[in-house]
């Protein structure tokens, strides 16, 4: 069978009941290669979803940097770098992107850095240890977060080029769940003593290095018509411009939905430390608590990021509505069962924090549509890069989610989250159908 006829039939697969709208809203040209574009952006983005999972900071590089004997500071250090890195760059980032007629090679160079960055992390952890170690992986991960965030704006805009608006939602849910499916595979592995942990890790990890590197080489051979390079100009001055786009008001209503739904994002080590095995001291002793979180992430991804990625391609609006609900649930859920003791049962927690990951995808995949779509093509990567920094801004307040917690306690926080989300839902009703 030649390559091309399974290009074919992986493409007929994912379009299969389709309304016959295989070129909408992109360019003329881009329909005749859909097939090989929807087939690489599955396989590119599949392989750095997969990558993500095998470095997750909040839980692997925490625990790696750990046991290298780095402080408890760099440790800290990592998710806020991490999230926020790859945030705040990307409205002074997306005026110079505008420059490039093909903005696949931004997003090729970016995935390039992130595995190379990842491939410096193994070596810091190999030939280093203590303080030093800790130092050399938060600055590379410090490189990584800011090539994520030229990949995050060129993605969406390309996205927007090569793949027709009714099948945008389907394609990266799709890879979402073939990604996740592989982390699943790790966390069992994670979750069990069959290979030592140390090992097991940094095996990981140079592996995540590989698929970044190869989702670079297979991203770069898309075919991508040459599109508008205007307003590529200063940086700052692109930034005041972009800052002009909050006169639209549904844009403005979009980006508030999102800022109060980072608490999908944030809550789940609020969660896991309510039953006492938290922390970063202890991630070490952790195993179970890893693996299942691990577990718990990538089984939510995988059963439920396709179909999420399907609903939004029908409604958006309705996705983001219906995962702040599920958010609410859970983490309402999760406040109750803690204050009746309930939540130390092995079960119950693991049972919550998957609840919650359903929704933690359901508003990632939700919200990535619905920007995409209620964007257009000369203004797609300046939606994406002011709404990214102002949550960028707003993930670094999440410190104060901490000084919550230890003055009123992790219940406290989670309640505070449950109500954001509740705000969330409301909000999202005065979002417009942008699929229509």
């Amino acid at each position: 069978m030649s390559k091309q006829s399974t290009v074919e039939q992986v493409y007929e697969a994912i379009n299969s009941g389709d309304d016959g709208r295989v070129c909408k809203d992109i360019p003329e040209q881009a329909c005749d290669h859909q097939p090989k574009n929807v087939t690489t952006h599955i396989i590119s983005l599949a392989a750095t979803k997969v990558a993500d999972g095998l470095i997750d900071p909040k839980l692997i590089l925490s625990w790696l940097l750990s046991a290298l004997g780095a402080s408890t500071f760099l440790v800290g250090l990592l998710v806020p770098i991490r999230e926020a890195g790859a945030l705040l760059p990307q409205l002074f980032t997306a005026g110079a992107l505008r420059r490039l007629p093909q903005r696949k090679w931004a997003w090729a160079l970016g995935s390039l850095v992130q595995g190379l960055s990842v491939a410096g992390m193994v070596m810091s952890a190999v030939l280093l240890e203590g303080k030093q170690a800790g130092v050399a992986i938060v600055i590379l991960l410090g490189i990584l977060a800011v090539a994520r965030s030229v990949c995050s704006v060129s993605y969406k805009d390309v996205l927007g080029k090569t793949v027709s608006k009714s099948m945008r939602g389907k394609v990266t849910g799709l890879a979402a769940s073939v990604a996740s499916g592989a982390v699943i595979v790790f966390g069992l592995v994670l979750a069990s003593d069959y290979v030592e942990r140390m090992t097991l890790v940094l095996i990981a990890m140079t592996l995540a290095a590989g698929l970044w590197i190869f989702a670079s080489l297979t991203f770069s051979k898309l075919e991508e018509a040459e599109g508008a390079t205007e307003g590529g100009g200063n940086p700052l001055q692109v930034a005041k411009q972009n800052l002009a786009l909050l006169k639209d008001k549904q844009l403005l209503l979009f980006i508030s939905v999102r800022a109060l739904l980072i608490a999908t994002a944030l809550a789940p080590p609020f969660m896991v430390t309510l039953n006492g095995e938290g922390g970063v001291e202890n991630l070490d002793s952790m195993l179970g608590g890893l693996g299942a979180l691990v577990l718990a992430s990538s089984l939510a991804s995988f059963l439920s990021s396709y179909v999420w990625g399907w609903l939004a391609d029908k409604s958006s609006r309705k996705v983001l509505i219906l995962s702040s609900i599920v958010a609410m649930i859970a983490l309402a859920a999760t406040v109750l069962l803690a204050e009746y003791q309930l939540i130390r049962h092995s079960i119950v927690l693991p049972a919550v924090l998957f609840v919650l990951m359903i929704a933690y995808h359901g508003v990632r995949l939700g919200r990535s549509t619905h920007l995409v779509d209620m964007a257009e093509a000369d203004n797609r990567a300046a939606y994406t890069a002011l709404s990214n920094t102002i949550i960028g801004l707003i993930l670094l307040t999440g410190v104060g989610f901490s000084a919550i917690a230890q003055v009123f306690g992790n219940v406290a926080v989670l309640a505070v989250m449950a109500v954001m989300c509740l705000l969330a839902g409301l909000l999202a009703l005065g979002l417009k159908e942008v699929q229509e």
